[in-house]
């Protein structure tokens, strides 16, 4: 079996399902990054955490999918349908200088995000890059690691090894 096989290739439509989150204290940076970006945007499928969400539909009048608020699950929630192949695309604005109750759920969003191979922007910086990449109106298949072939290819060498 080679590296070859080791991928899962999902695909990515021209339309691409974005999760936009944000802590308290970026809250407004998101929501002014958003009003900005908001027709490019528009062309895509907007979902969010809970306050983010609401506060972007009223403040910037596009459509966002709310989930719950990060604290109570909605981290958890995005990361369940990043896994399902319900989220292409994460802005995720978050506080570095603030302990949040829900570190936990932080990390483990970010571990699907890699896990999945979503882009991911926590930053403006970053967010600008990706939007504006020629990549955001094309689809785009990406390459996820089967992770469970990993494991077996190497118990299989594992065992090899200790047969010598």
């Amino acid at each position: 079996m080679g590296l070859g096989d080791e991928f899962i290739s999902v695909k990515m439509g021209k339309q691409k399902h974005i999760a936009l989150i944000a802590h308290d204290n970026r809250k407004e940076d998101l929501i002014r990054w958003v009003e900005t970006n908001k027709d490019k945007l528009g062309r895509h499928f907007l979902c969010g955490t809970g306050t983010t969400a609401r506060l972007i539909s009223e403040k910037v009048h596009l459509p966002v999918r709310a989930f719950n608020s990060g604290p109570l699950g909605g981290d958890q929630q995005i990361g369940s349908r990043i896994a399902e192949g319900g989220i292409d695309f994460m802005i995720f604005f978050w506080d570095p200088l603030s302990a949040q109750p829900h570190d936990p759920d932080v990390k483990a969003l970010l571990r699907i995000a890699v896990l999945y191979d979503i882009p991911v922007a926590n930053n403006q910086a970053t967010a600008d890059f990706l939007l504006s990449s020629p990549l955001m109106e094309e689809e785009y298949e990406r390459k996820i690691i089967d992770y469970s072939k990993r494991i077996h290819i190497r118990t299989v060498e594992g065992l090899e090894n200790m047969k010598k």
